[in-house]
């Protein structure tokens, strides 16, 4: 008799265990289930800091921009940009509301049939890390509810709010006092050329394949000047502040030796003060319309007049 009750209690236990081990395959163990939300469509509304804001110091700006929708517990439907169409991705439940699916990690925060809040979280090893990297709420309606209940349009929701507008008024009006502060502009500098001697070029850095995204673009723009006829042959990179009235500052100059840094930094200046500044139009790097200083990469190449 007490060896069957052994024999019972061990097999409660395995049983148990297989139950509490398959966790990971059986929803119903978990804190919610897609199921109440499958077949329904959403859409991203806002995306914002734990502060409540799109931006942050450094003028990085969060775009609400993804369409989703829950195929299955597994499955999760997104629509690809590239591919204008939706995309199923395999939806890997991870641990708590942690999930991945389309090379992102998600924490879910809040489901209904009307709304979803999911926090974007960077994982590194088996680690969330904890900077801003992690500091990312997204907010879904679905389209049904933007349409028939609020009777408004994604767009209109999606644009940023006057708190965000408030923010960068005061960022600007703060950097916009001294030449060596910048923040990223999401409508980074124009060069405009105001001579057939002179062309420019945006470069773009984006590269998927690495998660380098069209912020990159904006955070860290470059651009290549050629002037032909110049008075001798001479290529400069710069690090260089561009002001809200379009004053080009020069910070730091690149390929140099270092004992050479200072006087050479004084000419790129020179050559950006003469050249730069009168064969083109310098127009600042805006954010939310707001003019202010921003940075950017400047390579400077100059070829001069070929002799006969």
């Amino acid at each position: 008799m007490i060896k069957n009750t052994i024999y019972f209690f061990f097999f409660v236990l395995m049983l148990s265990a297989c139950k509490f081990g398959s966790k990971t395959s059986d929803p119903t163990l978990r804190d919610f289930t897609f199921e109440p939300v499958k077949g329904i469509r959403y859409q991203e509304v806002k995306r914002r800091f734990k502060n409540g804001l799109s931006f942050n110091a450094e003028g990085f700006m969060q775009k609400p921009s993804w369409i989703i929708e829950v195929v299955k517990e597994d499955t999760m439907s997104a629509w690809s940009p590239q591919k204008q169409r939706m995309q199923k991705f395999y939806m890997q439940y991870d641990h708590g509301n942690v999930y991945n699916f389309a090379a992102e990690f998600f924490k879910v925060k809040h489901i209904s049939k009307d709304s979803l809040v999911f926090q974007r979280i960077q994982v590194d090893g088996k680690v969330i890390a904890s900077d801003v990297r992690s500091d990312v709420n997204m907010t879904f309606y679905a389209q049904n509810y933007i349409k028939n209940k609020l009777k408004a349009k994604a767009a209109d929701l999606q644009k940023p709010s006057k708190a965000d507008t408030a923010f960068i008024e005061k960022r600007a009006a703060k950097v916009n006092m001294n030449s060596d502060s910048a923040f990223a502009a999401t409508d980074p500098v124009q060069f405009i050329p105001k001579s057939k001697i002179v062309r420019v070029e945006k470069i773009s850095t984006v590269d998927r394949a690495n998660n380098r995204t069209e912020a990159y673009d904006y955070m860290f723009p470059q651009y290549i000047i050629r002037i032909d006829r110049a008075y001798k042959d001479f290529a400069y990179q710069v690090a260089a502040v561009i002001d809200f009235q379009g004053g080009i500052h020069v910070k730091t100059i690149y390929n140099v030796l270092p004992e050479n840094a200072e006087a050479k930094k004084k000419v790129a200046q020179g050559i950006a003060d003469i050249y730069v500044r009168n064969l083109f139009d310098v127009a600042p790097g805006t954010t939310l319309g707001i003019p202010h200083n921003s940075e950017i990469t400047l390579t400077i190449i100059g070829k001069a007049i070929k002799k006969p």
